[in-house]
């Protein structure tokens, strides 16, 4: 088996019917697609079941999170290579024989990512640097948009047009394609991470090997995004702070994540603040609901702080 394609979905029936329509039925190798279905509520299960009789399909009874049915998958895939792809995209041409063949033709790249399109067509800033505490500093103070001095765009490699190879730290997990060598050596995904931080951490692992990741213009994937996050309102947020607050703990220890649940909380509270005052003067429902949402995240984050289980709170 050259190719394993590894699936996670919760509620996004129709995004996966698509994404599993895109994937090419035979491009010369050996492939298997893996859905791992966190009990969605939309007939996804159901929709896999009765479409697509050869994909392999794990019905959850329960949403167990992202790490948690990867690792599933991971561990029933029988390919030399692992693809982990998000159910809200699209594959085009023969973007995944190409990785194939350039992981085949580069055996220090334990890991790789292709060039991700939004559905306007323009370019994903997918795969960047580690979220240290200074990158996200200059994220969440807004210095990465002034474009100049350059270095300001860092952390996602704001300068560089994805249509290269390079030298990355962190690769999506909407389009991951891992050597099975690889994750034999650094363990399967932490599952103490629930939803977000996970690939990062991974990627992490991976270099801390000794490996290269490595983003390849071998063809390219769209990516709607947030397919089903979409649907968890605030606790989307929560769920991004807790899993970022979480990433550095792990690697930077108890000062590390103190500091960046601090500067997490900071930036939600200056959000809150600005939406509400806007809201004040601009009588739209859009800048209300910007307003509401960010003072539902400042009120509940104390849920940012990891639990010991993985599971936010």
């Amino acid at each position: 088996m050259d190719l394993s394609i590894v699936i996670v979905n919760w509620n996004t029936r129709d995004m996966l019917r698509d994404c599993l329509a895109s994937i090419p039925p035979d491009e010369g190798m050996q492939t298997e697609v893996i859905v791992i279905d966190n009990a969605s509520g939309d007939g996804s299960a159901g929709m896999v079941a009765a479409a697509f009789p050869g994909v392999r399909l794990i019905r959850n009874p329960d949403n167990r999170g992202f790490a948690v049915a990867t690792n599933q998958g991971l561990r029933l895939a029988r390919g030399r290579h692992l693809l982990l792809l998000n159910s809200d995209t699209l594959v085009h041409g023969d973007v995944l024989a190409r990785s194939v063949q350039y992981m085949d033709a580069h055996p220090r790249v334990g890991m790789m990512g292709c060039k991700v399109l939004n559905e306007d067509g323009s370019t994903q800033l997918t795969c960047s640097r580690f979220p240290s505490f200074a990158n996200l500093l200059l994220q969440t103070l807004g210095a990465s948009r002034l474009g100049s001095p350059r270095w300001l765009g860092r952390y996602q490699m704001l300068d560089w047009a994805r249509d290269d190879e390079r030298e990355v730290e962190v690769i999506s997990g909407c389009y991951l394609l891992a050597r099975r060598e690889t994750v034999a050596q650094i363990g399967l995904l932490d599952e103490a991470f629930f939803l977000y931080g996970e690939e990062t951490d991974w990627c992490r692992r991976c270099a801390d090997e000794g490996w290269q990741l490595v983003f390849a213009p071998v063809g390219c994937i769209t990516h709607f995004g947030s397919g089903s996050s979409r649907k968890l309102s605030y606790r989307r947020d929560l769920m991004l702070s807790e899993g970022t607050v979480r990433l550095h703990g792990k690697h930077g220890g108890a000062l590390a994540a103190v500091a960046m649940w601090v500067l997490l909380l900071g930036f939600n509270c200056s959000r809150s603040i600005y939406w509400s005052l806007r809201a004040l003067a601009d009588r739209r429902r859009e800048a209300a609901e910007r307003a509401r949402h960010f003072r539902q995240v400042v009120r509940h984050f104390a849920r940012a702080w990891p639990a010991a289980g993985g599971q936010p709170g």
